[in-house]
């Protein structure tokens, strides 16, 4: 019997902050949406979960407002050592 793969599958990506030039903006992997961490309101994106290690972020997890992907947003602390 073969199974049947699901309709609507949840995708996971990682996006490093230390990869992206700029304000932190960046398009979803998966649709294009851009996601900006200036946007408070959370129409591009939901925050699902947060790690944070001694006191400072380490990483982001959100899901993406138009097509749901799971993203893993890393690279938050790159730049407070440098």
């Amino acid at each position: 019997m073969m199974m049947k793969k699901p309709d609507k599958k949840s995708f996971a990506y990682t996006i490093n902050l230390v990869a992206i030039e700029g304000d932190g903006t960046f398009a979803c992997p998966k649709c294009g949406t851009m996601i900006s961490p200036d946007d408070e309101s959370e129409a591009n994106y939901k925050i699902m979960d947060t790690k944070v290690v001694n006191d400072e972020l380490a990483e982001l997890v959100i899901s993406c407002g138009k097509c749901s992907s799971t993203i893993k947003i890393t690279g938050f602390q790159a730049g407070i050592d440098a």
